[in-house]
């Protein structure tokens, strides 16, 4: 299992979390400079031209590009507090070509993310019903970082509805 994990915007996976997420297979975590464009989508896969991924997982900045990602590679993906309302017109359908397979959607937003509005990506996710397979949850308490407990709490629920 390859697993694709992108960080948010002046972030980096922390060592603890890449050990939750090792137990499910091998982690690619690129460092990625947000500063220039948010979607940075292309700029990720060249860096891995002869590997595929299984899953793709990504938080804040790092979730846009995820999601990106997965529609373009035809691969589920846990998205944690993305800011979807950021994402390109041109980038909101994957282009045919490169569809594989499921690019169901797992999502959790915090209620109390004073960087990511949950309204706005609950309203753009309302919009687009129809495009995934998604399962969405807003913690009421949680604000824009993930602690790792509830990380491992919702990788465990992710790959725990994939045969792998």
């Amino acid at each position: 299992m390859n697993i694709l994990y992108l960080h948010g915007l002046k972030s980096k996976l922390s060592e603890r979390k890449r050990k939750i997420l090792e137990a499910y297979g091998n982690v690619f975590a690129p460092d990625i400079d947000y500063s220039e464009e948010h979607a940075r989508h292309l700029n990720i896969l060249r860096k891995y031209p002869h590997t595929e991924f299984n899953v793709v997982i990504g938080s804040s900045m790092g979730a846009l590009n995820a999601y990106i990602i997965s529609n373009w590679i035809g691969r589920p993906a846990l998205l944690f507090n993305p800011p979807l309302v950021k994402l390109p017109r041109s980038l909101m359908l994957p282009e045919e070509r490169f569809l594989k397979a499921d690019s169901s959607k797992q999502i959790l937003l915090g209620a109390k993310d004073d960087v990511v509005d949950p309204r706005e990506t609950l309203a753009f996710l309302g919009n687009h019903l129809q495009q995934h397979e998604l399962e969405i949850k807003v913690d009421p308490l949680l604000g824009h970082r993930i602690p790792p407990e509830l990380f491992k709490e919702q990788v465990a629920h992710f790959f725990s509805k994939l045969c792998y």
